[in-house]
């Protein structure tokens, strides 16, 4: 059985899941991968705003394929979650509560995690064009430049995810 979560994801609704719980996701997300991830963070540094209010959000590393004609969006897979490694940290202290991916996060996001009430779900890699059949709609909220990997705000009904690394440290990858 999954739970059903929804976005704006509160750090209350982080500290009820457990490391292995499955879940579906509903509501918005925001897709970005590392080119993105790098702006964000050198905007935060030069004292700008970021492109969407962070707080209580979760990002997808993701960068869609194009649509196809009648479709939302194209093959939505996770990308490997390490390439935000340098990047995450900063935006959880701003007050990112989710992240979605695949793949090991590093000591500091851990930590940052831990300390700033945060979870890590894991996507399946390769179930790309399943998890695009979630997404209702798609849209271009910043960086357009970056092509499939500008941010983007995707209304998601039942995206399914696995807690991997909850807010207390536990990690599927310590198993």
């Amino acid at each position: 059985m999954s739970l059903k979560i929804t976005t704006p994801f509160s750090k209350e609704a982080v500290e009820t899941l457990r490391c292995g719980e499955k879940v579906l996701i509903s509501g918005i997300i925001y897709t970005a991968r590392d080119a993105a991830h790098k702006r964000m963070v050198e905007s935060v540094k030069r004292g700008e705003k970021l492109p969407f209010d962070i707080r209580n959000q979760i990002i997808y590393y993701a960068g869609p394929a194009p649509a196809k004609p009648g479709r939302i969006i194209g093959s939505c897979g996770p990308t490997t979650s390490c390439r935000m490694d340098a990047y995450a940290p900063t935006l959880i202290e701003l007050g990112l509560t989710g992240m979605i991916g695949k793949g090991e996060r590093d000591i500091a996001v851990i930590e940052a995690m831990k300390k700033n009430k945060a979870v890590y779900f894991g996507a399946i890699g390769g179930a790309g064009a399943l998890i695009a059949e979630c997404v209702e709609k798609a849209e271009v909220v910043a960086y357009d430049d970056l092509g499939t990997e500008a941010v983007r705000a995707l209304t998601v009904t039942d995206f399914p995810a696995i807690v991997v690394i909850d807010c207390f440290g536990k990690s599927l990858y310590d198993r």
